[in-house]
């Protein structure tokens, strides 16, 4: 079974799917299997370093990287298909080629918020993505999705037209290294503090946290931190981090709240090792890869109870109720003054953290692949 991986993507991908893709490609060459033979489109490593289309300053850049990624879609990966003759062509960015083609195929669609969240995206740039996918899922496509909250979201937005899968993907496998300076610079060696990774967009209600984080220390009366670490959102319509900084600057807490921006792999192994607690309050995730991370390396985590984070954590995280900062406050309380439970957490979350291995990761595609092989 021949199978093409598309890692054109690497080149932007900078959250989530960077993880997702990543992961993916080291996981085939770590665990091979007898009968699959994987070709990718890109060296992931060299792939993920290119720095033509990152962080675009003007729209004459972003229509560039349009035009690429709609070249690559659309011309350049059917004739990689032409020239390798793949049994499976695997998409891990939402959009395969429009053209058909004489392979199988599986996209990787990560979440419904594009159908979900309309008002966070650019019009016509999200009627052009649509476009793209929609033109993408052909009868020979089957869609992978990353949790049952996201497979349940895409059949009410796409129906039953296409096969949906889930697999659960495995975390980013951070670096052994440690890089404390972040730690050293911000005096978070001197108390404890809490933490949330990713970008400052709307849905992940980041203010919600500011909020409580004021009101918990001023409830326990203890020097406490908070950091938030990520790049700004993608969009305007999505980025929270004006109000995130207008929250601070109006509650005083400049001296409070780190915003570092973002961080190495070396600098959140750090951060993992080091907070008292993962706080995660969004209101929309497809999956919610930090929830693995922190109880992979022992620190409990406080989240919504968004579907998605509640299929993750498994009842290994302190839940609230999305959206309520009363609650949020309340959970933030309880795990500083109860240490047995903070203990519990701890050990739960690091037995929830072996369901999400590598290994198993690439196995369970290796079934849906050799499901997908032509019968003799």
């Amino acid at each position: 079974m021949k199978v093409l991986l598309d890692l054109q993507y690497l080149n932007v991908a900078t959250t989530g799917i960077k993880t997702y893709m990543m992961e993916l490609a080291n996981a085939a060459k770590s665990y091979p299997h007898p009968e699959i033979e994987w070709i990718f489109s890109h060296d992931p490593d060299k792939q993920s370093r290119d720095e033509t289309f990152k962080n675009p300053s003007s729209k004459v850049q972003r229509l560039n990287y349009h035009l690429d990624y709609f070249r690559w879609k659309e011309f350049q990966l059917p004739d990689l298909v032409k020239k390798h003759k793949p049994d499976l062509l695997i998409c891990l960015d939402f959009v395969s080629p429009a053209a058909s083609l004489p392979c199988k195929r599986m996209t990787v669609i990560h979440d419904a918020f594009f159908w979900q969240m309309p008002k966070n995206y650019p019009l016509w740039w999200r009627k052009y993505f649509l476009s793209l996918i929609s033109k993408g899922l052909k009868q020979d496509s089957k869609i992978i999705t990353t949790t049952n909250y996201a497979k349940n979201a895409l059949i009410e937005h796409l129906g039953n037209n296409f096969p949906i899968e889930v697999v659960y993907q495995s975390p980013k496998n951070l670096s052994e290294k440690r890089d404390t300076s972040l730690i050293e610079n911000n005096q978070l060696d001197k108390s404890p503090f809490f933490l949330h990774i990713g970008t400052f967009d709307k849905r992940k209600n980041l203010p919600l946290l500011v909020e409580a984080f004021e009101e918990f220390i001023e409830k326990q009366n203890k020097e406490f931190k908070l950091v938030l670490a990520g790049g700004q959102g993608q969009s305007a319509q999505m980025n929270d981090f004006p109000v995130i900084q207008k929250l601070i600057s109006e509650r005083g807490l400049e001296d409070k709240v780190i915003l570092p921006g973002y961080i190495s792999d070396a600098q959140i192994r750090s951060l993992y090792e080091n907070a008292f607690a993962y706080i995660f309050p969004s209101e929309n995730e497809g999956f919610g890869i930090p929830i693995v991370e922190s109880m992979g390396v022992g620190l409990p985590v406080i989240h919504s109870d968004q579907p998605a984070l509640l299929e993750v954590g498994g009842g290994a995280g302190l839940v609230f109720k999305k959206g309520d900062l009363t609650d949020l406050v309340e959970k933030m309380v309880l795990l500083e003054r109860d240490k047995a439970l903070r203990e519990e957490l701890i050990q739960k979350g690091l037995s929830r953290s072996k369901n999400f291995s590598p290994q198993k990761f690439i196995e369970d595609f290796q079934h849906l692949i050799l499901n997908a092989a032509p019968k003799i």
